[in-house]
């Protein structure tokens, strides 16, 4: 029985790519370039249960978790997670706990849906960019038609049969603009956790090297800065906001949960809908392709060495600048995927969002600072 060395988290995309929405900014439609013409996107169940088997051989802890991602997971259908499950208490241990995690556009959500994912104890993460004007404006079906009033009806499901919602929004050149509005909405509609995603589109020929979608550096910063001030002062204990948990972190000497903020990455990698082996969700392509688990098997891939040196590259290539920078620990350089701009002395391998991450971590850091202070106070 092969084990990883390390706790892990797989992406498993059962429909690859596949996905009722045509979301302007979306970075994984395209990838069903990478696979034959007319290919079906569904993980057939011999691969499905090869991969439960082998995830479940090379978990350590007492908790396995698994995560369903896509493209949209729910366009399987809800038999084929009632198989998910099946086959997860089929292989079971007995001296360890399973759990799910799904990551849904929301829409596509009933109360059959609804029903399976509380009794089975799922907890989803729920795509949702604000208001109905902010999220419309980029998150349309194939038919360029709006969706927030669909996501918005899953939303309410969900909180009616008490299932585990995470809100995760794409922070983007417009919402970008409007902090206080974006985040008073979510805390309106009674969120309990939020993450914010910024989009960056790298076009090496566009100006600025990004496309029009793309978050401006600094707005990014303003627009942490303004949530986290409103947070401080009214929200604490009320709402969590990802990012500013992960700056708490280092207030109480914890390694990120985050993979973006780790020194070290290569502990998420992606497993496509036909067994294949990506070394991360924002490197979905043939470089990155290690093999696929019906030939090797799970554990060994992820302890492989070129997934270590893929994880290890991150820390090895953060330039000086960033090594130097009094905010490193909060950030490290965050995902290799925007280190494509240069440092002030011209040095390859800098953030695009390092100005925006700079301001907010140095903004944040004083209430950092008082919360390890108060901690190191109370330690026994």
């Amino acid at each position: 029985m092969a084990k990883a060395s390390r706790d892990f988290q797989v992406f498993a995309k059962p429909a690859g790519p596949l996905c009722n929405l045509d979301c302007a900014y979306c970075y994984y439609l395209k990838k069903d370039q990478l696979y034959p013409k007319g290919e079906s996107f569904c993980m057939p169940e011999i691969i499905l249960e090869e991969y439960i088997v082998q995830h479940i051989e090379a978990s350590t802890e007492p908790v396995i978790r698994f995560s369903w991602h896509g493209g949209e997971p729910t366009i399987l259908g809800l038999e084929y997670f009632h198989k998910v499950v099946n086959l997860q208490r089929k292989h079971q241990p007995p001296n360890q706990r399973i759990m799910n995690g799904m990551q849904t556009n929301g829409t596509l959500l009933d109360d059959e849906w609804c029903r399976f994912l509380f009794e089975e104890d799922f907890s989803v993460g729920l795509s949702l960019d604000g208001p109905q004007e902010m999220h419309d404006r980029y998150r349309r079906d194939k038919g360029g038609n709006p969706t927030h009033e669909l996501t918005m009806r899953g939303y309410k499901l969900l909180d009616h049969h008490r299932v585990s919602t995470d809100i995760l929004c794409v922070v983007n050149a417009h919402n970008v603009r409007y902090p206080l509005e974006v985040y008073r909405f979510f805390k309106r509609i009674g969120a309990s956790y939020v993450s914010f995603l910024p989009m960056v589109d790298h076009q090496p020929k566009a100006k600025n090297g990004v496309s029009t979608l793309t978050v401006p550096s600094d707005a990014w910063g303003t627009f942490l800065c303004t949530i986290f001030d409103e947070w401080v002062s009214q929200d604490i204990g009320k709402i969590k906001v990802q990012i500013f948990e992960e700056a708490a972190r280092t207030a109480f000497e914890q390694e990120h949960s985050l993979c973006i903020f780790r020194p070290i990455c290569g502990d998420i990698p992606v497993i496509e809908h036909n067994g294949d082996f990506y070394s991360c969700d924002h490197f979905v392509d043939a470089e990155h392709k290690l093999g696929n688990i019906i030939e090797t098997v799970l554990a060994r891939l992820l302890e492989s060495p070129v997934q270590r040196a893929f994880g290890k590259t991150k820390l090895d290539s953060l330039p000086r600048y960033c090594r130097e920078c009094e905010v490193k620990a909060m950030c490290n350089g965050e995902c290799p995927k925007n280190r494509f701009i240069r440092t002030p002395d011209g040095e390859d391998g800098l953030n695009y969002l390092c100005a925006g991450y700079k301001r907010f971590f140095s903004h944040c850091m004083p209430f950092i600072d008082e919360v390890a202070a108060e901690w190191k106070r109370q330690a026994p």
